[in-house]
């Protein structure tokens, strides 16, 4: 058992491990975030481009029950109480709140990307400090005239 809890420990505290964990609480927090941005930010502004329609209402009936609810305009929890309802409003919503998180993800890996596209380019360019002794093949500094090595004179 001893060894089971050691295994565990090295497994659950590597930097890979700790990583995910932070990821997975930055993403939770962002999620947050968009759903608010959507929610209160989005989603009233369609309103206002399609005459004031409230989408966290928008269903279709199922049963009797519910249809019955829908004529009569109750709002998706009545709806529900009465019966069993499909609320595609809340689906339209759901895919405007992953197009933007999908979005922001895509801006996200595209600036890492250049990023490290920039630093390799940086890394490649970068000028040459060493060249190889003609003689013995070792790497020495590009301004000595004589190879430590092997002694022999580079000029």
């Amino acid at each position: 058992m001893k060894e089971f809890i050691k295994e565990f420990k090295e497994f659950a505290f590597k930097g890979n491990m700790m990583d995910l964990a932070v990821g997975m609480i930055i993403g939770a927090a962002f999620t947050a975030l968009v759903n608010s941005v959507v929610s209160n930010l989005f989603m009233p502004l369609i309103s206002v481009f399609t005459g004031g329609i409230d989408f966290s209402n928008l269903y279709l009936p199922l049963s009797e029950a519910s249809k019955e609810a829908f004529v009569n305009g109750a709002d998706i929890a009545t709806a529900r109480s009465a019966g069993a309802v499909l609320p595609y409003g809340t689906f339209i919503t759901d895919l405007i709140q992953f197009l933007i998180l999908a979005f922001v993800v895509f801006l996200m890996i595209r600036a890492l990307t250049k990023l490290m596209q920039s630093a390799k380019k940086e890394a490649e360019e970068a000028p040459a400090t060493t060249k190889e002794c003609p003689f013995c093949k070792t790497e020495i500094n590009i301004d000595a005239v004589k190879c430590p090595n092997c002694t022999s004179d580079l000029k």
